[in-house]
Order: structure tokens, then C-alpha cells, then sequence
């Protein structure tokens, strides 16, 4: 049973939601995310990102960092940039890219839930990024980067989502990359309770995308706890700001590699080396795409190939199986010599919404080999987690990224 409840969000007052809304803090770097706060002095990036008002002799994690991003949150509040929902509701968040739509409910979960796996993960974290985030929520008593959830579809959730989608939206705008928005509030108290209760009935959760503000999320909370022990557990602070999808209107994108030299082979000798494992077809010039699992397209010398998993490699294992556990314990690994991805720094990793043009030109630059993926589905996401497994690095892209400042949550009491 998941607890996903209602909340007061602080949101953009009508008219600022476009220039506040900000893609989240983790796709910049820093010089990316000055530009960004540059061009755009309104986007929640500034204050996502509070190193941005200040020159590199500051470093990104300085004490001043975080509270300057507080500062600026209570000045934005001050001045009437957010308001403050009048009771707890539920909030529908639309995005369409490239005709494609899903639908979340943006509500609060609870630290419980992740706690006690009702709230499945996926992937580990590393504690220096949980640092930064756990930081950045308590400086500024606010959780402002929502976690991306999924669960398995819900007929009732489903009705409910599209009898409220018939009013009028809260939002309804387009961002500069050309991705919709739109956002409507769940507010009476039959579909509120309708919400409460189905989600109520769903047994398990999944973390998509957002692992790290999720654990740091869950870490302020039981700081919280601790600065409170008879903490009752309704309050805000046992909670964390989610957006929850449906499984069937998802799209995980391919998240492809590159890897910087041959491991001391020759083009030749290393070719014969992955026809143990797969087989080799050339395909030539033009960007090779798998179209289904066990497939690789592979860019080397000027020339793309098709990789085949022979049958021998195949496994039922929820986390062997995976196409990236193949390339990786079949080819990087044995191969290429790349033994622990998460380290290695010969081999870089290309997010499927760059093209496949961006692995031509890794190739022809820093990089000397590219491979393109089949992306991994849902259900294999949803399977590694049932078993409490985790997946390997950069297994899973999500697009559209969910915006950082159209909802934020209020832990209340220090």
C-alpha cells in the first residue's frame, strides 16, 4: 500500500510559470547552468543552482551557496513570484514531446515507502551528489526538484486523470526546447480521496528517474526526525515531492556508450574478438539503430556494424539479461577492458536524445568507438526491481525531463 498524499504546493502565480519552470539542476554543469540563469533570470536554475550569483572563486558547495539559494527562495516568495496552494490538493502534470504525451500526479510520498521498498529503486547512489541535494533542501526547508515515479496503470487513476483533464488547465505552456506543459489541480474532496485510496490499493511504486534527490529527500526527513522525536509522522517532512506515471504512457530512450581506444587491439584482432560473442554485420555509412533487444549498432573507423548476441550469451537473469549487461560483460568488459564503468574514465556515456550524429562525432574526436542501444523497456525496469536488484550505470534515459519550480513542497517545522 503507498501512501501518496495531498499537499500545499508552493507554485508559480499565473503568468511566471514559463519563465520559472527549469529542466532539472543535474543536466547542467556549471558553466551551462551560468549561461541558463543568464539568459533566463527567472528560472528556478538560480536558485536550483545558487552558485550561478557567484564568480568561480566560489566553489559550488560553499556554505554561501546554499543560503544564497534560501535567500532567494523566501525573496521569490516575498514578492508574490510563488503562492501558496489555500489546502492540500493534487495536481495532474501533462508533457508532450514529438506528439507523445504522459500524464502524472504530482503528490507527495512517503519516506516510509522508500524505506520499506514500497518504493523500489533501481540504481546506487553515490554520497557525494546526495550531500549537495540533502544540503540544498534543508538550507531552504523545501523539496524543488520533484522525484519521477512509476506505476503499473490504474483504470481508476485513469478515469480520474481524464475527467479532470477536460477543465481547464492551471498551465498550459511550451518551454524553449519545444516540450508542453500543462497542469491542472485535483482539489475537490471525492477525487482526492479517489486518488488517496487507489494509490492506497497499488502494492509497489518505482523510482524512474531522480534516485539521488530521492535518498537525499528521504535523509533530510529522518534528520528531521531526529531533531524531533515525537514526530507523529503526518508531518511534512515525512514526506517528498513525486510526480507518479503511468508504465504504459513512458519512453525510456537508448543511453548509448563510447569508449576511447581499443584496449591495445587492432581494428581486425578486435573485431574477431566480439565475433566470439556476436555476430558482425557491416551496415556502412549511414547511423545503424537496433530495432530490437539483444541488437547493437557499433560505429568504428568511419563504418557502422550490427552486433547479434549469439545464443550462447542470452540469459533469463532480470539484471544479466539486460542489453547493457550484455555489451558490458560480453564486449567493454572482456574486450575493451572497461571493468567497472562507473570509474573507468576511458568510456563516456551519450543519452539517446543527442542522435545518433553526437556518437559519429564522439568517434571521430576524443572517443575511437561508439555503440548505439536498444533502449531498456519498463518492464525490465520494474523486474529488476521486484527483485531487488540493481541495474548497471546509465542503463535507462527518460525523456521529457520532468521542470524543477512549478511545484514545491514545504517541509513546515525545522
Amino acid at each position: 500500500m503507498a501512501q501518496i498524499r495531498p499537499f500545499r504546493a508552493y507554485r508559480p502565480r499565473p503568468g511566471m510559470e514559463k519563465k520559472t519552470a527549469a529542466l532539472p539542476y543535474d543536466v547542467y554543469n556549471r558553466e551551462e547552468a551560468c549561461e541558463e540563469v543568464k539568459r533566463n533570470p527567472d528560472s528556478f536554475l538560480a536558485i536550483d543552482r545558487a552558485e550561478t550569483q557567484f564568480g568561480p572563486e566560489v566553489d559550488t558547495y560553499d556554505e554561501r551557496v546554499y543560503e544564497k539559494a534560501r535567500t532567494m527562495l523566501k525573496e521569490r516568495i516575498a514578492e508574490g513570484v510563488f503562492v501558496q496552494e489555500d489546502m492540500p490538493c493534487y495536481y495532474l502534470y501533462e508533457q508532450t514531446m514529438d506528439g507523445r504525451s504522459q500524464t502524472g500526479i504530482a503528490a507527495c510520498a512517503s519516506i516510509d515507502d522508500y524505506l520499506n521498498n514500497r518504493i523500489k529503486k533501481h540504481e546506487n547512489t553515490r554520497a557525494d551528489k546526495e550531500r549537495d541535494r540533502i544540503r540544498h533542501v534543508d538550507a531552504c526547508n523545501m523539496q524543488t526538484g520533484p522525484i519521477f515515479l512509476a506505476y503499473r496503470t490504474d483504470s481508476v487513476l485513469q478515469e480520474i486523470t481524464a475527467r479532470t483533464k477536460k477543465e481547464p488547465p492551471l498551465y498550459d505552456f511550451v518551454s524553449e526546447d519545444g516540450i508542453g506543459h500543462r497542469v491542472w489541480s485535483i482539489s475537490d474532496g471525492e477525487r482526492v480521496e479517489a486518488v488517496r485510496n487507489a494509490f492506497e490499493r497499488i502494492p509497489a511504486v518505482y523510482i524512474a528517474d531522480g534516485h539521488h534527490r530521492c535518498a537525499s529527500a528521504v535523509k533530510v526527513g529522518l534528520m528531521r526526525r531526529e531533531a524531533h522525536p515525537d514526530y507523529t509522522g503526518e508531518e511534512e517532512f515525512n514526506y517528498f515531492l513525486s510526480v507518479l506515471f503511468p508504465s504504459e504512457e513512458l519512453k525510456i530512450m537508448d543511453y548509448n556508450r563510447v569508449v576511447r581506444d581499443l584496449n591495445g587491439l587492432t581494428p581486425d584482432a578486435f573485431l574477431a574478438q566480439v565475433e566470439e560473442r556476436f555476430t558482425v554485420e557491416k551496415k556502412g555509412k549511414q547511423p545503424w539503430k537496433p530495432v530490437r533487444k539483444g541488437t547493437f549498432g557499433m560505429y568504428l573507423e568511419g563504418e557502422w556494424y550490427e552486433l547479434t548476441a549469439r545464443e550462447a550469451i542470452w540469459s533469463d537473469d532480470p539484471v544479466k539479461g539486460l542489453d547493457v549487461s550484455l555489451l558490458q560483460d560480453h564486449l567493454l568488459g572482456p574486450v575493451l577492458g572497461i571493468q567497472d564503468p562507473r570509474t573507468d574514465r576511458r568510456i563516456d556515456f551519450v543519452g539517446g536524445i543527442r542522435g545518433l550524429e553526437e556518437l559519429e562525432k564522439r568517434a571521430r574526436s576524443d572517443m575511437k568507438i561508439a555503440f548505439s542501444m536498444y533502449p531498456t523497456s519498463i518492464e525490465e525496469l520494474f523486474a529488476v526491481a521486484d527483485a531487488g536488484r540493481l541495474m548497471p550505470p546509465k542503463s535507462t534515459w527518460f525523456e521529457p525531463k520532468l521542470r524543477s519550480g512549478l511545484f514545491l513542497h514545504d517541509l513546515g517545522e525545522r
